[in-house]
């Protein structure tokens, strides 16, 4: 087959830095067998073309993103046609997506994997915050052939609006994170890290707060955040002001090489998100034997209790009580372990290429019959 495939970014050309893990993983699957080529609609400010895990990627760059990106696909199926057209994201990936499908006759899918559903207005966060986003969705969900999202909360928000969908979730290359049995704590001090770009919808707040009450309660800890701050230092100056400085660091940007070794280390990771279709972070803790406290979104939600454990979403203080729970038992903490690293292994990204490849079948089936 010919894939088109859609996608906001996260396919740079260094396959290190600006680039979704989990997107590449299945990009160099698909490229195995198929010819893939990915239009990203901002990678880069100027368009451009590279080579990338086997794929052909398209930058599209500035300026009227959507209409140049439709006419590249059709540029690209005059030269050889495509089968399908997939958007990884809806939004504007998707509005592309099924724009191109109709035009050239083709069948399109697309996936949920981000914030495409919600309206959160007090973070300004959400594909459907104003009427225009509410009105494209409507309209892009309803014209795709197939419609899948990354985790069980993500299917139930797209049934609640009326939409049939799958849950395919983007699993990690257990290449790049090789599973390892989940280890028994060795040390007093509890080793925590958190892994995510310092932004509103992570909430990190959340989390330091937590972190402030489990200092005060005497809880022996140590707390690696990892990600790229957005904030202008507005998270630092929270580590600040509540007394933190001893129990956290802050690390900035980490390549997934560099990574791995902090993730291996950890006893639990702890996520805080509002929203979260995934998180990715969880699956690649999961495989390296490290289970997860975090708010109700996404996968956690999902896998609570047996393999995560979930609390409302900005609750500090639930938050503090799960993770001072989960430390101090460390055979429930083993068992949350082994259970994830089972469900990440189960569902990695070998399982989500299959699974797409499958309904590219499908499609392409339906529409012989039609």
């Amino acid at each position: 087959m010919k894939l088109a495939l859609v996608v906001p970014g996260g396919v740079d050309r260094t396959g290190e830095f600006r680039v979704i893990p989990v997107l590449l993983a299945l990009i160099e699957r698909l490229a195995r067998v198929h010819e893939v080529h990915v239009f990203a609609l901002r990678q880069e400010p100027a368009p451009d073309c590279w080579g990338l895990a086997g794929a052909t990627v398209h930058n599209i760059g500035d300026g009227w993103s959507r209409v140049r990106a439709i006419a590249a696909i059709r540029t690209e199926h005059r030269r050889q046609p495509f089968d399908l057209v997939h958007a990884i994201f809806s939004g504007s990936c998707g509005l592309v997506a099924v724009a191109a499908a109709r035009l050239l006759g083709l069948p399109s899918l697309v996936h949920i994997a981000g914030g495409e559903l919600v309206a959160m207005h007090d973070i300004d966060y959400g594909g459907r915050r104003r009427w225009k986003g509410r009105l494209r969705e409507a309209v892009v969900l309803r014209a795709a052939d197939i419609v899948t999202g990354a985790s069980g909360p993500i299917v139930d928000s797209l049934r609640a609006l009326g939409i049939a969908a799958r849950r395919v979730p983007l699993g990690v290359d257990l290449r790049s994170w090789p599973p390892i049995c989940p280890r028994e704590r060795s040390h007093a001090t509890a080793r925590l890290i958190h892994v995510a770009s310092l932004n509103r919808v992570k909430d990190q707040p959340t989390l330091l707060r937590a972190l402030a009450v489990l200092a005060r309660q005497g809880v022996a800890f140590h707390m690696d955040i990892v990600g790229v701050d957005t904030l202008q230092g507005e998270v630092h100056d929270l580590v600040r002001q509540l007394d933190l400085e001893r129990h956290v660091r802050l690390l900035g940007f980490k390549t997934q090489r560099e990574l791995r070794p902090l993730m291996e280390a950890a006893d639990l990771l702890v996520m805080s998100s509002c929203h979260e279709a995934g998180p990715l972070v969880l699956l690649e803790a999961a495989a390296v034997g490290v289970p997860t406290v975090g708010t109700a979104v996404g996968h956690i939600a999902e896998w609570s209790p047996s393999a995560a454990v979930a609390v409302p979403v900005g609750d500090w203080r639930a938050l503090a009580g799960a993770i001072a729970q989960v430390l101090s038992d460390e055979p429930r903490r083993l068992r949350m372990a082994l259970a994830a690293q089972r469900k990440s292994m189960l569902e990695d990204a070998d399982y989500t290429a299959k699974s797409f490849e499958a309904l590219y079948l499908q499609v392409l089936t339906d529409g012989l019959d039609d």
